[in-house]
């Protein structure tokens, strides 16, 4: 499997797909590391046909509504009042 992790998602996560045979890169690995804008982060996963991880509800929101990115796990943490 083959992930993209955003910005607010640890490092360490990154690292424990990659030992576990994953493909998995970090957006701060990017050229514009956490400056990369969301529209570029999803174009990313997209192209890369990777699946994104992300805490962000933008992301989530775009998935719903636009299919951007195609590929999507949406972290909550913590109680929701949604």
């Amino acid at each position: 499997m083959r992930f993209l992790c955003d910005v607010h998602i640890s490092i360490q996560l990154t690292k424990r797909l990659c030992e576990a045979g994953c493909d998995s890169v970090h957006v701060n690995s990017l050229p514009d590391r956490w400056h990369t804008t969301d529209q570029e982060v999803a174009r990313i996963a997209d192209i890369e046909d990777r699946i994104l991880i992300s805490k962000d509800s933008d992301f989530r929101d775009s998935h719903i509504v636009k299919g951007i990115p195609r590929k999507l796990i949406k972290v909550n943490l913590g109680i929701s009042r949604r």
